[in-house]
């Protein structure tokens, strides 16, 4: 906090230099603050950084100050200076000179290291599951190595990646105007190349092109081949053996059966040989695989981000150190739905939302469990070093605050970049907003009215929908504040009635306690992938990370109660003899003496004139995806069960584009809430999973058959949404 402190101060002083001033809706509320441009880079905040808990070397070895004073390059802009030669004829073939000169290391044979690995000689010997024993004869396992290893990858051939970088460089200098890479992203990838150990990506697939661009990138930056996993069951045998050619890697189909069958032993030996980093990262990319998007309709401008990278080896030594003691879903939130108790467990969340596959059951459960904590991290690092783009704010204030369009872009811009986002675009205010609503046209309608003025409005039906995707990648950026302010509603919704004045719902106090347990309510509630919280990081710091952001905003006053410390007295705060040997993350009010100073901070709402429209705000941030599991609770009566998760799912969001017909919530109407709503009940133990004929059955739980528990159920849910 003291770091976007700090950085708003920046900002402010260097604006000053230009002698704009602007007032904006914006926090510190009532202030008048000078505009700050952040297209022209006068503050860019350095995303991407790995974990300093769990990575404390990497994160200080691989990182150094100057590196954020580096710019962009264009990747795909090719001249004569990135040749050696120079003259006439070489500008005109620059493209194909700089494939010539591009460095492909030579492929070495990795048949007999695979044979002399430990997993396949204990096959051998038959002291592994599914070996054939002492008799076999060596050569038939080798010519069955040989055999999956063709399946998985062959050796490159230097021309035709120098020809299929040359095709690809002209095809994406028609496809795009230019492919940005940020240089001081780029320097940690090389230093951390330089240590000398292999190096594995993991791509978010925003784009279908991710497969072929993120290797062209890797590879005009010196990085040299990149193997590419890709799944067998997207490509036909002809573009299997051409990627595999060009450095594509394919797992075997017998890595996909069940651990216990034994064709499949040898197939996952050779395959944790010949890549012992590719079984572990499996799961992690099957996760990853769910963000792909489609976004190249026209030529427009590309951003490739790296995240700092991380030593594996550092993040399983620490990673380890840092579990405790979880609890399922059902455990810690079906008492208090039903009314069986108040009190919220002191305990962590544990939810197994990581797909199970072939190699990822073939490892124990403490490395499965090692590999769904890795993909948090991952996935935690990839959404905060992706940049925001111009749609995501337009379509959220087109969504949820629509007044003066141009004052707010640059609002909702210059809070992105404080809190530690960057945005994807650059240029002159006015024609930014103009450039942005005419990439969503067909979701607005603009209108012209008196004076000149134009009305933007969002098309009802598919159109909101849409937005409410677009708007969906800015909620990271202000998701502490939002579950903050959702907390707060559903605390107030038991005191207060929804539809009173702001003053009047100022004048309840909240103590400390209070948020805490509503906050972790909701932190319960919300699926671990919109949350992104990191496994290392507690419940309780995250919820007192929120408070604090509450407070930053001026959403929160502190109230100081007759007799008690003031919130700011730091002199007399003392840690208790029981927290002395505990880790800085695990500190809890529960550690602490009986509450007595949490319970003596009180809050209340502030009374300054933004605040309501600043909380209302948001609350709708959140409102998608609450609102889609209030649905869904309420569509628990008339859905048909048994069924397949597929088959429920799609009952599900029929129903919400049904209510979205009626009362117009479109921008609930998504395919993701539906799946993401079942997944949660399911965990919550409203849905029970049974086997069956063609796969798992869905049915409602003996806990939540009557209508009552579905009621409650879903008036737990409604109190955190803000009509």
């Amino acid at each position: 906090m003291n770091t976007m402190a700090e950085a708003r101060l920046q900002t402010q002083q260097k604006s000053s230099q230009d002698g704009q001033e602007t007032s904006l809706w914006s926090s510190g509320f009532g202030m008048k603050l000078e505009a700050v441009t952040p297209f022209l880079g006068k503050y860019r905040p350095f995303v991407g950084r790995c974990c300093q808990t769990c990575t404390p070397k990497s994160w200080e070895s691989l990182f150094h100050r100057s590196i954020m004073d580096l710019g962009f390059c264009n990747v795909i802009l090719v001249k004569e200076e990135n040749t050696r030669f120079r003259g006439w004829l070489v500008r005109r073939l620059c493209y194909f000179l700089w494939s010539l000169e591009q460095h492909i290391p030579p492929c070495q044979d990795a048949s007999q290291k695979i044979m002399e690995s430990t997993g396949v000689r204990n096959i051998i010997s038959g002291r592994a599951p599914g070996g054939a024993g002492e008799g076999q004869v060596p050569s038939h396992v080798r010519k069955e190595v040989q055999r999956i290893l063709g399946h998985i990858q062959a050796p490159p051939r230097p021309f035709l990646l120098r020809l299929f970088s040359w095709a690809l460089l002209r095809f994406l200098n028609c496809l795009f105007l230019n492919v940005q890479l940020y240089r001081g992203q780029m320097k940690m990838v090389h230093k951390a190349a330089q240590a000398g150990s292999p190096l594995v990506f993991l791509s978010t697939h925003k784009s279908v092109l991710d497969g072929i661009l993120l290797p062209f990138v890797l590879l005009s930056q010196g990085m040299g081949v990149l193997r590419v996993a890709w799944d067998p069951r997207t490509c036909s045998p002809i573009l299997r053996a051409l990627l595999k050619k060009l450095g594509g890697l394919f797992l075997p189909p017998e890595a996909n059966l069940s651990p216990d069958s034994p064709e499949g032993v040898l197939a996952r030996a050779v395959v944790h040989a010949a890549l012992a980093p590719l079984g572990l990262w499996t799961g992690a990319l099957a996760v990853l695989r769910s963000l792909r998007r489609w976004g190249c309709g026209r030529r427009v401008c590309v951003r490739v981000h790296l995240a700092q990278p991380f030593s594996l080896q550092e993040y399983t030594i620490n990673a380890r150190s840092c579990w405790g003691s979880r609890q399922t879903l059902e455990q810690l939130l079906q008492p208090i739905v039903l009314g069986q108790c108040t009190a919220v467990p002191d305990t962590e969340k544990e939810q197994e939302w990581t797909p199970v596959t072939g190699p990822l059951r073939a490892l124990r459960e403490e490395d499965q469990l090692l590999v769904r904590r890795l993909s948090w991290h991952v996935l935690n690092a990839s959404v905060a070093s992706s940049a925001v783009m111009s749609t995501a704010i337009m379509a959220t204030l087109l969504l949820f605050k629509h007044q003066k369009l141009l004052g707010e872009f640059s609002w909702l811009t210059e809070e992105t970049l404080l809190r530690g986002f960057d945005v994807g675009f650059s240029g002159q205010l006015r024609c930014l907003v103009q450039h942005t609503l005419g990439l969503l046209r067909p979701h607005v309608a603009l209108l012209r009215i008196q004076q000149g003025d134009l009305l933007v409005v969002p098309r009802p039906g598919p159109g909101l929908t849409s937005l409410a995707r677009l708007s969906a990648e800015l909620l990271p950026t202000f998701l502490s504040e939002a579950v903050g302010a959702c907390a707060v509603r559903g605390l107030l919704a038991g005191k207060v009635p929804p539809e009173g004045p702001w003053e009047l719902q100022g004048i309840e106090l909240l103590s400390q306690k209070e948020l805490h347990c509503q906050i972790l309510l909701l932190l319960h509630l919300l699926p671990q992938d919109l949350l992104l919280l990191q496994p290392c990081q507690s419940s309780y710091c995250y919820c007192q990370e929120v408070l604090d952001r509450l407070i930053q905003c001026g959403l929160l006053v502190a109230e100081e109660t007759p007799g008690s410390q003031p919130a700011c007295d730091t002199g007399r705060q003392r840690l208790s003899a029981r927290l002395l040997w505990r880790l800085s993350g695990d500190f809890t009010d529960s550690d602490s003496d009986d509450f007595e100073e949490a319970e003596g901070r009180y809050f209340r709402l502030s009374q300054q004139s933004r605040c309501p429209d600043f909380f209302l705000f948001l609350c709708r941030l959140l409102s998608p995806v609450l609102k889609a599991f209030a649905q869904a609770a309420a569509f628990l009566h008339q859905g048909r069960l048994p069924d397949t998760e597929s088959g429920y799912a799609e009952q599900l969001f029929q129903f919400l584009q049904a209510t979205a017909q009626e009362e117009g919530l479109f921008e609930c109407a998504d395919p993701n809430l539906a799946i993401s709503a079942i997944w949660t009940f399911r965990d919550l133990g409203v849905l029970q999973q049974t086997p069956g004929p063609a796969g798992p059955l869905l049915h409602l739980s003996p806990a939540f058959a009557s209508r009552d528990s579905q009621e409650r159920l879903q008036r737990f849910i409604q109190q955190f949404i803000c009509s």
